[in-house]
């Protein structure tokens, strides 16, 4: 049973672009231990929400809150300062460089003394063993973590991008359409170890237009429309056809039936 417990909440955020307004009083609420899918059309505001709590867009107006304390971010740095990791569509991926140096990318271990702290050498060999007992930690089956992320498939790639911000998030984990441009058999790969990440007790945002994914995976669906929230859905009381109807807007949130609501 998911938890009642709010991780990261989000209070009427406006964002405008000139004349054009993305996010019109969107509200948005995270419960630990969940995977919580985003949808919507396009234009419906789900990227600039998302862009908002991962610190890569500052809101106009309207408050984010984590773990019950307003926060402030003026970039996507200042979000993973506070344990929110977020895996975008493009990857993000360094293809000639190894699997380990791309799960420490941007955060490298420097050697202890003064190699480190002159010489500014790195520990690589800390960085191998630390990325091995990620990777098994959540059961990513790479044979070797010295292999340049070139040589892996798309799915082992989109895999290693999610187990990278899963070994740094303390709070949450973003993911924006991470099946994407995968098949059926590299998507159920990374459906499992997004599974995982939720049961080692880390909430997950999952962007996604792939609505059997959704419904296989969440356990909430937050339907994102003209810049607001329409409605929070239970995919296990709800059909696809109805989902995709509210997010339309064929049938409006007050005709949604109470136990179709999360």
């Amino acid at each position: 049973m998911t938890s009642q417990r709010l991780v990261m909440q989000a209070k009427g955020l406006v964002k405008r672009y000139g004349q054009v307004t993305a996010l019109e009083g969107a509200d948005f609420e995270l419960r630990a231990g969940e995977i919580l899918a985003v949808i919507g059309d396009n234009g419906a505001g789900k990227s600039s929400l998302i862009k908002c709590l991962s610190g890569a867009t500052i809101p106009d107006e309207g408050e984010i809150v984590l773990d019950g304390k307003p926060i402030h971010f003026k970039s996507p740095m200042d979000a993973r300062r506070v344990g929110i990791e977020t895996v975008y569509q493009d990857l993000a991926v360094a293809p000639a460089m190894t699997i380990a140096e791309n799960l420490f990318l941007g955060r490298e271990l420097r050697r202890a003394g003064f190699l480190g702290s002159v010489l500014r050498m790195l520990d690589k060999k800390k960085m191998l063993q630390t990325s091995i007992e990620r990777m098994n930690d959540l059961k990513v089956g790479i044979r070797s973590m010295t292999q340049a992320v070139e040589t892996l498939s798309g799915g082992q790639r989109q895999c290693v991008a999610v187990a990278r911000a899963a070994a740094f998030a303390e709070h949450v984990v973003i993911l924006d359409e991470p099946t994407a441009a995968l098949g059926v058999k590299e998507g159920n790969m990374v459906l499992e170890l997004i599974r995982r990440v939720r049961d080692k007790g880390l909430p997950v945002i999952l962007i996604s237009h792939n609505m059997p994914h959704v419904f296989e995976i969440a356990d909430r669906i937050h339907v994102a429309r003209l810049g607001r929230r329409a409605a929070v859905l239970n995919p296990k009381t709800i059909s696809m056809s109805d989902t995709v109807a509210v997010m339309t807007g064929a049938m409006p949130p007050e005709k949604i039936p109470a136990e179709c609501l999360a």
